[in-house]
């Protein structure tokens, strides 16, 4: 009987340990290396390139986007069990995007706060007008509906870098989505980092705290030399 128990016990051991032994992070560079963060292992990796398309406009054969594919990278997690892209705009399950830029000169001279803020949805209320205007200049109903602001903050760095962090609610369909945004500009100007953290509002209200854990971790690396 001592042994069948004793077997019993090694072979629960046996199964237990590699689940222990799994990350509980997955840990993330840009492929410069110059920015850093990490999502809990739940999340599914995704290929972030159809939310580039979406987000610039751009025709994937245009000469427009072989120049952004050059200047930027991005990834994305999402932690549904049937993780998709899609859910950038929509999902009752937690969605990271974050994407590092290689600034243009002529960015780097019109680089503001409020371009900070703007870098990926529109925020601020010039830029949410603009949107507005060019959704019913095309004759199209706009995806993005009754801005709510949450939560407006500037950053102010190590070594002179710079950046915002804003909260707001869009209403998309006949849901409301919350999404918490960090756009950090390096010391030289140079690079914009960005973080966006959506999830539907009553998501968002329920598990704040696990996504400010996750913002808290996108930092910028000073590399050596």
């Amino acid at each position: 009987m001592i042994k069948t128990r004793a077997l019993i016990t090694l072979m629960v051991a046996v199964f237990v340990l590699p689940a222990c032994g799994q990350p509980e992070f997955t840990y993330v560079r840009d492929k410069a290396g110059t920015t850093y963060f990490k999502v809990p292992s739940s999340f599914t990796q995704l290929d972030a390139y159809r939310i580039e398309l979406y987000l610039s406009g751009d025709h994937p054969n245009s000469e427009a986007a072989l120049l952004r594919a050059e200047r930027v990278w991005s990834t994305a997690f999402d932690q549904s069990t049937r993780p998709s892209v899609d859910h950038l705009l929509g999902s009752l399950d937690p969605f990271v995007y974050a994407t590092v830029h290689r600034l243009t000169d002529e960015q780097r001279d019109t680089i503001s706060l409020n371009g900070l803020r703007d870098f990926v949805l529109p925020v601020t209320k010039p830029t949410r007008d603009l949107y507005m205007q060019r959704a019913m200049a095309l004759g199209r109903p706009p995806v993005f509906n009754r801005f709510e602001s949450l939560r407006d903050e500037v950053l102010l760095l190590d070594k002179g870098a710079r950046g915002v962090h804003v909260r707001f609610n869009y209403q998309i369909g006949n849901d409301v989505q919350t999404f918490d945004h960090t756009a950090i500009l390096d010391e030289k100007g140079g690079t914009v980092s960005v973080m966006l953290v959506g999830c539907q509002a009553i998501c968002f209200r329920t598990r704040t705290a696990e996504f400010e854990k996750i913002v808290s971790t996108f930092k910028l690396l000073r590399l050596p030399g």
